[in-house]
């Protein structure tokens, strides 16, 4: 037998042995890694159901809001609250509910609403939409000093129009022109061409209110 002739069996022989040696391992191998894989499958399957299913529920939500049906609107929102925490559309559910508890002259109750949506958000963006309407209904209780607190948990440039629109009108509440004024120019200049005459028509107040205080 020549030696490479040799050699090639030699390393069969070697591979046989690994093989006999280790091919329980492969096989055991091999069988947790297709687990894996359909395990992993099953997972993602399981989420985009868990989706799907809370979409659904959420849309029950709109169209028992939208039919003039709160009761309805609401248990199903708690349902999508308990079972559903994990989606943005419990976040979107709250975030409607503290509406309809806003119409309903119900202030306390959005705002344990809204502190609900803020805490579940897992988007920043929608963590900072209910932020600032927690600051909207917390200036209509008059308690100026929370809802600048609450346009403070805010990122800067999250909402930055609507957002500096409100902390002027908060600002204004407080008994602070200097800064309300600025944080209407900078609500003017961050929506540009859209932003609409009520900002201006507020900066020509307070400009008014300070002649007049002069």
């Amino acid at each position: 037998m020549a030696f490479e002739e040799y050699d090639e069996f030699e390393q069969s022989e070697r591979v046989q042995q690994w093989l006999r040696q280790n091919g329980l391992s492969i096989v055991v191998g091999i069988a947790i890694g297709l687990v894996g894989i359909f395990g992993w499958q099953q997972w993602n399957k399981h989420k985009a159901d868990h989706q799907s299913e809370a979409a659904n529920l959420y849309q029950q939500v709109q169209d028992a809001a939208a039919a003039g049906k709160s009761d309805s609107a609401d248990s199903l929102t708690e349902q999508l609250l308990k079972d559903y925490t994990d989606t943005s559309y419990a976040t979107f559910a709250a975030g409607d509910r503290a509406q309809r508890q806003v119409q309903a002259k119900q202030l306390d109750k959005a705002l344990e609403s809204l502190s609900w949506a803020e805490s579940h958000a897992g988007d920043a963006n929608l963590k900072a939409l209910m932020q600032l309407r927690t600051a909207r209904v917390l200036l209509a209780q008059g308690k100026g000093a929370d809802a600048l607190a609450a346009l403070d948990r805010m990122p800067a440039k999250s909402y930055e129009g609507v957002g500096q629109e409100l902390r002027g009108d908060v600002l204004v509440k407080l008994g602070r022109p200097d800064d309300a004024r600025k944080a209407y120019e900078a609500a003017k200049a961050a929506l540009g061409e859209n932003a609409p005459q009520s900002v201006q028509m507020k900066i020509d107040d307070l400009a008014v209110a300070g002649k007049q205080g002069a």
